[in-house]
């Protein structure tokens, strides 16, 4: 048999002699393997393992071998933990150490572990969290090659465990984790309860040295999410929870898993309200390393609420699309104008050169937010704007032909530009969306790539 992975089906339990089926060192067992669907194998204590060969993608579909382990024989399972604490983190090498001290001291005496989830960091912090993994029984971590982001991460987090209550808290300690025995606490007295809710902004509570444009930014972000929440928290982009794992079940598969507000993703994708409680605590300033907060927190935020608000009506994918191609328009308007009127050049060579470099341009801007989760980067960067534009170029023939006839025909330039940029934008995004930003990185066999770890 072929070395391979494996995946655990079930624990079958009865004994039928019928139909039996020898195997070494095991009792009998029975089997249909008339049916495409196989029924469950009958075996006492025996447990029924399918093995895939290496190379295969999954076991769904797959030709697979079958292997009975004898029960009796294997290791029981570890107990689960009560309580998982999510750490997502991305260069918090210096404060990882912390949040596990942090958390020994104030989770004594309670039933819990901690998982780190880093996104394949560049500053030595899986190197730490190895060691830390294999050093400490309540240490687990998660690492992620190729893809980012906050939210995805905590979802990832959670998903590994399972744990009855989920905690969520960031790794730059600026989180106050004195109020999470409190909070995990508050489960057991109400056993109705959704979600506990770390909080700054009610009695107690507090946002710390934020200089007065931060809080001011945070304060209208809050009230603009209360107007789209079911359930009412002071706090909606609070980042320091605690659910029960009943509610991840619940929301995990409606979740957009994009951005840095996981608290807000999961409220807003709940279609009922929640029964919540909320602790105040004073916001912390950040122990070591360098803030995460930049333009495209801003951004990923905005396009959360654009989804979960339009995308039910809209892909926010398209929306974004639309939006950098009338970029792209603006930009081959005023070119044309500045080409055609004010340099004399004539209307198909100023349209020609206005039409690429507002391709490019387009390839530029939908790369960097359309498709930022599946960004291009490296060496994939070249292959992909070329791409982008050979298959942009029948579009870019029918525009500029198109645009020439209306100018012949004595249509102003402006118009028939416009008419002519317009026509291709069907093209585009129906069969480059798809060629560039999927099939492409796969064909190249592209990864996100990282500086190599620094040894110590």
């Amino acid at each position: 048999m072929e070395a391979g992975y494996f995946a655990t089906r079930e624990i079958f339990r009865g004994f039928s002699a019928s139909d039996p089926l020898s195997l070494p060192g095991s009792g009998n067992c029975r089997s249909d393997k008339t049916r495409e669907k196989r029924q469950p194998l009958s075996c006492e204590g025996y447990v029924e393992l399918f093995v895939c060969s290496p190379g295969r993608e999954d076991l769904r579909g797959a030709p697979r071998e079958v292997m009975m382990i004898n029960s009796s024989k294997m290791t029981p399972a570890v107990q689960s933990p009560s309580v998982t604490v999510v750490v997502p983190t991305f260069r918090e090498r210096e404060n990882i150490p912390l949040v596990i001290a942090k958390l020994e001291q104030v989770l004594a005496g309670m039933d819990w572990e901690v998982v780190f989830v880093d996104d394949d960091s560049d500053d030595g912090s899986s190197r730490v969290l190895l060691e830390l993994s294999r050093s400490h029984p309540k240490v687990r971590f998660i690492r992620r090659v190729g893809r980012r982001g906050l939210s995805s991460a905590c979802l990832e987090g959670m998903a590994s465990s399972s744990a009855d209550l989920f905690a969520v808290m960031d790794a730059d300690l600026q989180h106050d984790e004195g109020i999470l025995p409190e909070m995990i606490l508050a489960f057991r007295d109400d056993p109705q309860l959704d979600l506990a809710v770390g909080t700054r902004y009610s009695a107690g509570g507090g946002t710390g040295n934020w200089s007065k444009q931060r809080a001011l930014i945070s304060r209208l972000a809050t009230k603009i999410e209360k107007s789209l929440l079911r359930t009412p928290l002071s706090d909606p982009m609070s980042g320091f929870f605690v659910i029960r794992r009943q509610l991840f079940e619940e929301t995990v598969r409606e979740t957009t898993g994009k951005g840095f507000k996981i608290l807000l993703d999961i409220v807003l994708s709940c279609g009922r309200g929640l029964r919540t409680r909320e602790f105040p605590y004073e916001f912390r300033e950040r122990a070591h390393g360098e803030s995460k907060l930049d333009i495209v927190v801003g951004l990923e935020y905005l396009f959360l609420l654009a989804d979960k608000t339009l995308g039910q009506f809209l892909p926010v994918s398209f929306v974004l699309y639309v939006l950098a191609g009338l970029s792209g328009l603006l930009l081959h308007l005023f070119l044309l104008g500045c080409l055609h009127v004010a340099a004399g050049l004539p209307f198909v060579t100023a349209q020609t050169i206005s039409t690429i470099v507002a391709m490019i341009s387009n390839f530029l801007v939908n790369n960097a937010i359309t498709f930022r989760s599946r960004r291009l980067r490296g060496t994939a960067l070249a292959p992909g704007l070329a791409a982008y534009v050979l298959i942009c170029g029948f579009g870019a023939i029918v525009n500029i032909q198109s645009a020439e006839y209306l100018f012949e025909s004595h249509i102003p330039w402006w118009f028939a530009g416009a008419s002519g940029a317009l026509i291709g934008a069907v093209w585009n995004y129906a069969v480059s969306t798809q060629i560039v930003w999927t099939w492409l990185p796969v064909i190249l066999g592209h990864r996100t790539r990282t500086r190599p770890i620094p040894r110590k």
